[in-house]
C-alpha cells in the first residue's frame, strides 16, 4: 500500500492505519528528517527478521536504531546516560543525529550489537513522531538496502515500486533527502564521531 499522509499535518486516520499495522507485526517505509527509513515494531521478532531478509542481512549486523518521540522514556532503553550526555541529547534533539549509547536490558537480544549498544533517533519529522507517540513504543529504524539509484531513496514512488511486495505500508511524505543522519557515540560517556551526517558536529573530545 502506498499511503500518502502530509508532512505538516499528518491525518490521524493514515496514523492510525500505520500504528495498526506496526502492532500487527508489519513492516513499513516511512520519512524521517534525512533518508527514508524501513521499520517496525522493535518487539516483533518476525518483522525484525523479515527487514533483515529484505536486506541481506543479520539482524544484530543491521545496525538498528530507535525512533522515539521524545526523551522521556531513554532510561529505559539506555543506561547510563550521565547528566553531560543527557544536556547533549536533549541539546540536539529533535534533529538529524542517532546518538550511541549503552543498551538496557529492554532491548530485545536480536536488536543488540555485540558492543551491547543502541542508537537512539529523535527525527524531526511530524510523521514520525505521530506514529511513535501513538504506538507508544520506539520503531525500529534501518535504511533501505543500498544500490546506486538516488530517486528510489528519495521519491516514495519508486520506494512503492521496489518494494511494495516486500512490506506492507509505503508511506509518501514528500520527497526524501539524501544525506543520513550524524552519527555519534556517547557509549564510553565521551562523545565520538562515528558518521558525518545531515548534523552538523563541531564538538571536540
Amino acid at each position: 500500500m502506498l499511503l500518502r499522509i502530509h508532512p505538516d499535518n499528518p491525518q490521524s486516520r493514515n496514523i492510525h492505519t500505520v500504528v495498526e499495522c506496526l502492532r500487527g507485526g508489519g513492516v513499513v517505509i516511512y520519512p524521517t528528517d534525512t533518508i527514508y527509513g524501513i521499520g517496525c515494531n522493535i518487539f516483533n521478532a518476525d518483522a525484525i527478521a523479515r527487514i533483515a531478509r529484505i536486506k541481506q542481512i543479520e539482524p544484530k549486523k543491521a545496525q538498528f536504531s530507535f525512533i522515539c518521540a521524545d526523551l522521556s522514556h531513554l532510561s529505559d532503553y539506555a543506561k547510563n546516560v550521565d547528566t553531560p550526555i543527557f544536556r547533549l541529547l536533549k541539546a540536539m534533539l529533535p534533529g538529524p543525529y542517532t546518538f550511541i549509547l549503552e543498551a538496557s536490558r529492554q532491548v530485545p537480544k536480536q536488536l543488540k550489537t555485540k558492543k551491547d549498544t543502541v542508537g537512539i533517533r529523535i527525527p524531526d519529522n511530524k510523521i514520525c513522531h505521530e506514529i511513535v507517540t501513538e504506538l507508544d513504543k520506539p520503531l525500529m529504524s534501518t535504511s533501505l538496502p543500498m544500490d546506486g539509484d538516488i530517486e528510489y531513496y528519495t521519491d516514495p514512488e519508486v520506494m512503492h515500486e521496489r518494494f511494495g511486495k516486500l512490506v506492507d505500508i509505503v508511506i509518501d511524505g514528500g520527497i526524501g533527502n539524501l544525506m543520513s543522519s550524524t552519527v555519534i557515540d556517547c557509549s564510553s560517556g565521551v562523545p565520538e564521531l562515528l558518521r558525518q551526517g545531515a548534523g552538523e558536529w563541531n564538538m571536540t573530545a
